[in-house]
């Protein structure tokens, strides 16, 4: 029996052959096998109660599947959920210390609905078959006081406990300053071990998401009555039947598609006002046709505020986006940033030389955050757009010559960090090299050579960095990053799948590959953390909030390693609206707004 997961069935047939079969786990728990049965992970899977296996028609089943079968008390699953947790923290710390990357990190924490302290730690890591995992290691409680010191000792010691203090590279925490104390404090603890890569430098990163939503907050301070008025439209609508009906009917005369959503904002969400300001523009026709057939609908918008809300719309599209690809926790998000950031900083640049007095003055008010965090962000971010084939060094050189000028300081400190980072990880290849007493080939060539030059117009900046063509500086090195730079750049498309890239790259060259994969597992958000809540607010409701912390964590986890994370960003971000076309109006109005709290408490990772 391998001592982890291994799915069996009791199988029992009769004369007619038919198959009754009642699924197990077997988990071999210090030596003995123990039995799982189907029930306990099923209250793993669906946050179920523990009394489930104690409900009459779930033991009928069973006794009908297999009329021999035993019943289990809900103390029982209790106590099974707590020794399969134990099983699985022994094989996912062997996983941990043999996957080929180094080990990334983002941590939060969550106050529960009877206001019990909670720290959610999730490595991020590529295995030996190229993959990027994530694991929620910790759902651990955390009592007060939150203070940076406080957060350092326990973020340290639960490090510990895994063994992985000498396998990190970064850890993403949220934009607190208690977090910027926690970050110092360990910086200084693993210095000392020697365990960091690059001193240190390049250990912290502050969440982009919520970067992202400190720049849009600033800026919505300056909304007009305009967005007022586009939420009283949609209150209005889904007011009763008979204006739902008779906008159902202004659609169809204009040719809308009724099944497009009308969605009303959560007003302390950005993300949701641009949906609801996006689907208000397409059904402008119907809302002016409405104007016109009901006396009672007095919100409408005048042509100058629709083009206002085409605008805003418009400019807050790039940061929606940016938002949804920072969210990702299954595929690698670092190679992103900086492409869209740079894009974010073009946009804010441009609407601030606008004409246009009222975006003029958002830009202005966004830009003063956005400057704040752009001149102290993590190299680590843009040098991990190297590693993209359809970018490398030239894109760099490209963005930092449009925003300073040839031979900027700034592309020069992101070169020499480049350059001193990938040095570093071919010594640490010799000195491995040389303690296993095997052959190594390759250089460690310290030329700092621009190799990238040409021009760019002012027009589309994809169409313009297409042109911007790489110039052979004719160097003789057989450096593995020089040879790599003037190769030409990969076919653009819209996606690629960087580790798969990269995995096949690595005989070829070996020392980039193995920082690639560590740069590429570090993740730009702590969204990955925040979902933990999503599953925390549902086990600790407020029918279940006396359930104590020793049996939270492992309901949390087991549930992540056992059956993964299925959570889809986009239908999330969709879900936080509400559909006025799918309404149904006759509903009691309590029912309504009680699931449409849950809801949201739900889907809140992505806020």
């Amino acid at each position: 029996m391998k001592p982890y997961i291994v799915c069996a069935t009791n199988v029992v047939k009769n004369i007619k052959q038919e198959v009754k079969a009642v699924p197990v786990i077997y988990v071999a728990i210090e030596g003995d096998v123990k039995i799982i049965i189907v029930e306990t992970l099923a209250i793993i899977r669906h946050d179920l109660p523990f009394s489930f296996v104690e409900y009459e028609g779930i033991r009928n089943i069973c006794k009908y599947l297999e009329p021999n079968s035993s019943h289990i008390c809900r103390n029982t699953a209790k106590a099974d959920i707590k020794k399969l947790h134990a099983s699985h923290c022994v094989r996912l710390r062997g996983e941990l210390l043999k996957c080929p990357s180094r080990i990334c990190l983002t941590s939060d924490a969550w106050t529960s609905i009877v206001t019990d302290g909670y720290l959610s730690l999730t490595a991020h890591y590529v295995d030996s078959k190229w993959v990027l995992q994530k694991r929620i290691l910790n759902f651990s409680e955390f009592p007060p006081p939150h203070t940076g010191v406080a957060i350092a000792e326990k973020l340290s010691g639960l490090i510990k406990s895994w063994g992985i203090e000498r396998k990190l590279f970064s850890i993403t925490l949220d934009n607190a300053s208690s977090n910027d104390v926690c970050v110092r404090l360990l910086k200084n603890q693993f210095r000392l071990m020697n365990s960091l890569v690059y001193d240190g430098k390049l250990f912290h990163l502050r969440c982009c998401a919520h970067i992202l939503n400190l720049i849009v907050q600033d800026g919505l301070k300056q909304i007009d009555m305009a967005v007022e008025k586009v939420r009283e439209c949609v209150k209005y609508v889904k007011g009763s039947s008979a204006r739902k009906t008779r906008f159902s009917q202004c659609c169809s005369q204009n040719l809308l598609d009724t099944r497009k959503a009308l969605m009303q904002d959560v007003p302390t969400r950005w993300n949701s006002t641009y949906m609801m300001l996006s689907c208000a523009l397409y059904y402008r026709l119907a809302f002016s046709h409405l104007s016109l057939s009901d006396s009672n609908f007095q919100d409408y918008l005048s042509s100058d505020e629709w083009e206002r809300l085409e605008k805003m719309c418009s400019f807050l599209k790039v940061f929606y986006d940016a938002t949804l690809q920072f969210s990702g926790s299954l595929y690698p998000t670092s190679n992103l940033y900086f492409p869209q950031i740079f894009g974010i900083h073009l946009k804010l640049v441009e609407e601030k030389k606008s004409p246009d007095e009222y975006m003029k003055k958002i830009a202005t008010q966004m830009w003063n955050k956005f400057n704040k965090y752009w001149v102290d962000f993590n190299v680590l971010l843009v040098i991990a757009v190297v590693f993209d084939p359809r970018y490398k060094l030239s894109f760099i050189d490209f963005c930092y010559k449009k925003l300073y000028g040839e031979g900027s300081s700034q592309f020069k400190a992101i070169e020499s960090a480049l350059y001193e980072l990938y040095d570093e990880y071919v010594q640490a290849s010799k000195n491995a090299t040389t303690s296993d007493s095997t052959s190594h080939q390759g250089s460690n060539d310290n030329i700092r050579q621009s190799n990238v030059g040409g021009e760019s117009s002012q027009n589309n900046i994809l169409e313009e960095f297409d042109e911007y063509d790489n110039d052979d500086p004719g160097s003789n090195t057989t450096s593995q990053l020089h040879v790599y730079l003037l190769e030409p750049r990969a076919k653009r498309t819209s996606s690629i799948n960087m580790l798969e890239f990269w995995k096949a790259q690595k005989y070829r060259y070996p020392e980039l590959a193995k920082l690639a994969m560590d740069i590429l597992c570090v993740p730009v958000s702590t969204v990955s953390s925040e979902s933990a809540f999503s599953l925390g607010r549902r086990i600790l409701n407020e029918y279940q909030s006396s359930m104590k912390p020793d049996v939270v964590e492992p309901l949390v986890c087991s549930r992540d390693w056992l059956f993964g994370e299925k959570v889809d960003l986009n239908v999330a971000i969709d879900n936080l609206t509400q559909n006025v076309m799918n309404l149904n109006i006759n509903e009691d109005n309590t029912e309504v707004i009680l699931k449409k709290l849950v809801l949201e408490e739900e889907m809140g990772i992505v806020a």
